[in-house]
């Protein structure tokens, strides 16, 4: 963030500090955990599953690296939802949002107490790399970390959010499928290999499934808002056949990475789950179906995962 945002959003800040909250009530700790977006959390947790199962699959899994890199994964994600709700609630974006009110933008919470909370779980995910790259000497990735911070915080912060220009799923592709798989491979091997290379893509796949549903349930809220997401930039229709696209490319992959470890054919059994989350993205009779579509894709993502890696782990 250059020093002339920092200052723009600073004042942004100020001004939505000194105005009396629109919420009749304060934030409570169920509000905090909700501001957290756990239903998310399934996308971090995913991607380290599969690149310590990739390890295993090497027979270099080291499971102290496996949880600083869980430790990472889950700070970044976590920092950037609050990072979110600051942005997005100091612009006026979740003004026109339908379903469980913001701390920023509901009035919930002081904006500059949650951008000091985003604040913290950024710190934390820095602290949790720098210990994760000492230990594994792999200095060079403290710039990979850098710059998955500032990703998450330029998605929806600074002057010219990306996420506000229909890049959000590059950037979640990027890192929650490439960045947080192959390099949880790598610092355990100290190398990547190609059954990491497929557990990473088929990761960045679904994590951007899961975004792109969560868009398709906003394409109102974000068109009156002006924020234009891939989803709003692809209208409903085009936007629901990508999102089924992004959830059968991990199944696709399948194929390769089971002549390279058999046990990769365990995660056929999460395709039930996102059966039926695709079928609630393609005909919803209500909004709570996109959201129920939503809560399936994360914990099919969170199931695909854990069963490949159990195949990995299990040497089958």
């Amino acid at each position: 963030m250059t020093a002339s945002q920092g200052r723009g959003e600073e004042r942004a800040a100020q001004g939505a500090e000194g105005a009396a909250p629109s919420a009749t009530r304060r934030a409570t700790v169920h509000d905090w955990i909700e501001g957290a977006r756990l239903r998310t959390l399934p996308l971090g947790i995913a991607s380290v599953l599969l690149g310590a199962g990739a390890a295993a699959a090497a027979n270099g899994a080291d499971m102290l690296l496996a949880i600083l890199a869980l430790l990472l994964a889950l700070s970044i994600q976590i920092g950037v939802n609050f990072a979110n709700d600051y942005s997005d609630g100091i612009r006026g974006t979740d003004r026109h949002r339908v379903g469980p009110a913001r701390l920023t933008g509901g009035g919930l919470a002081r904006p500059g107490t949650v951008l000091k909370v985003a604040m913290g779980f950024f710190a934390l995910a820095a602290v949790s790399g720098f210990a994760l790259v000492a230990i594994s000497g792999t200095w060079w990735l403290l710039a990979v970390g850098a710059a998955a911070i500032a990703a998450a915080w330029f998605y929806t912060g600074g002057k010219c959010p990306y996420g506000y220009a229909g890049l959000g799923e590059a950037s979640v592709f990027l890192f929650f499928g490439l960045v947080a798989t192959l390099g949880t491979t790598y610092v355990q091997l100290g190398a990547i290999t190609l059954l990491s290379a497929g557990a990473a893509v088929a990761s960045g796949s679904y994590a951007c499934g899961v975004l792109m549903i969560n868009n398709i349930r906003d394409i109102a809220s974000d068109q009156a808002s002006g924020k234009r997401t891939l989803a709003v930039r692809l209208g409903a229709p085009r936007a629901r056949a990508v999102y089924l696209l992004f959830v059968l490319i991990p199944y696709f992959l399948l194929i390769p990475m089971a002549y390279m470890e058999l046990g990769s054919l365990l995660a056929l059994a999460s395709l039930p789950l996102a059966a039926l989350a695709v079928r609630a993205a393609f005909r919803p009779r209500s909004p709570k179906d996109l959201v129920r579509s939503l809560k399936l894709t994360s914990i099919g993502t969170l199931l695909y995962a854990a069963l490949a890696s159990l195949g990995w782990w299990a040497g089958l």
